[in-house]
């Protein structure tokens, strides 16, 4: 009976270490580097990662279109990954929910990341995520269509006007500018490097200097085709688009292409220096997760400069790691369109940490495309906007 009794006891302890062995060395990691070279350079350096500690990674892609949806599915239904990806501008609203895990202060080593990439890991004074990448956009000229471009919107827009009073220079399905009309996640990021290059803010929708913003945007909109971002670059890829905004994707793209172009930092606009939208990626662990101490092993090897570089080198998209010792590695130096990629960074903002932000970045939205098909003038939709946001707050 003893005998048996043991035997029972032996295959229980058996049993639990080989459930402990799964539990302990596996983690789950759901990111947005879904194209087959994006997986393929992400895999690279997740094998290193795991044969060096032993760690395995499953890795599930998600789509920026309904990425946050799933998430957000997941962590309700108790089933969210160990380890997700996030967008800059989508931190605060899950750091705020309660579903991510605070990463303690010794742990985090935030003084090695670039100061402007820090804000979004924040919320009431705790860390919920680590800075990995940073990114912006920038002006893409096609240099056969413009051989000269003037550094201000209210030059260009009278550039594009005279060209456009001269329709033998131009082909029927040629277009001198692109803007982004409706695109969601995407029409903000345009508009908004506006309204900062005016001087405004969204602490103040309706302001003279957020009017002045929309208003410039609406007249080079006017003076070209508003459409979404894949299909501007699309045009701009034709050699059928002189100029649009777009960011490090377009470039690898390009090398295939047979279009002459250049790269321009965001020109003046009311007086003052363009600055753009700037972008980044942020790796956080899942509150809920039983694997906390693996899982900020692994994001603290992702975020770590070296190996954010071999990534950025493998992907022109994923921009330049967030680690300040590596940003300005003589990498980028010595490649033309990173240099000027880094360059405009010196000028570029990130999004408010806001909790709701999403629904900010609807109303923004709904503004510019309430303007852009003259449904209301820049003035009325802003007051508008300015309404909703109040309404926002008060809630």
């Amino acid at each position: 009976m003893k005998t048996i009794i043991l035997i029972i006891i032996s295959l229980i302890f058996i049993s639990c270490g080989k459930e402990k062995e799964v539990v302990e060395d596996e983690i789950s990691f759901w990111h947005f580097w879904s194209e087959p070279s994006q997986k393929k350079a992400l895999k690279n350096i997740i094998d290193k990662f795991q044969s060096e500690t032993g760690i395995k990674v499953k890795m599930t892609e998600l789509s920026w279109n309904d990425g946050k949806t799933k998430l957000f599915t997941a962590f309700n239904s108790g089933i969210g990954p160990d380890v997700l990806e996030l967008g800059s501008d989508w931190v605060a609203q899950f750091s705020s929910s309660g579903v991510l895990f605070e990463i303690p202060d010794s742990l985090a080593n935030m003084d090695s990341y670039l100061d402007f990439a820090k804000a979004p890991s924040y919320w009431e004074g705790e860390i919920y995520t680590l800075p990995w990448l940073v990114d912006t956009r920038m002006l893409f000229v096609n240099s056969d269509l413009f051989s000269d471009l003037p550094d201000s919107w209210e030059e260009i827009l009278d550039t594009l006007k005279i060209k456009n009073m001269l329709p033998y220079e131009v082909q029927p399905d040629w277009y001198w500018i692109g803007q982004n009309g409706p695109d969601a996640n995407r029409l903000y990021k345009k508009i908004i490097s506006f309204i900062w290059s005016a001087g405004g803010n969204l602490s103040d929708f309706d302001s003279e200097e957020n009017i002045y913003a929309l208003e410039m945007y609406k007249k080079l909109a006017d003076e070209g085709i508003v459409e979404k971002q894949r299909n501007l670059d699309e045009l701009f890829l034709k050699g059928k688009l002189g100029i649009t905004i777009s960011g490090g994707w377009l470039v690898s793209k390009l090398q295939n292409s047979n279009v002459n172009y250049q790269i321009k930092e965001m020109p003046k606009l009311n007086g003052q220096k363009g600055v753009s939208f700037a972008g980044g990626e942020y790796l956080a662990i899942n509150n809920h997760s039983k694997k906390k101490e693996l899982s900020l092993k692994f994001i603290k090897y992702l975020t770590k400069g070296e190996n954010a570089l071999a990534f950025c080198k493998l992907i022109s998209e994923a921009g330049f790691p967030a680690d300040k010792s590596f940003y300005n590695n003589i990498f980028f130096e010595q490649n033309p369109a990173k240099k000027k990629f880094s360059s405009q960074l010196n000028s570029a903002q990130m999004t408010p940490v806001h909790s709701r932000w999403f629904t900010i970045q609807d109303i923004l939205e709904l503004a510019t495309e309430r303007v852009l098909y003259d449904k209301m003038t820049a003035k009325e939709a802003l007051r508008k906007a300015e309404e909703s946001a109040k309404l926002l707050i008060n809630r």
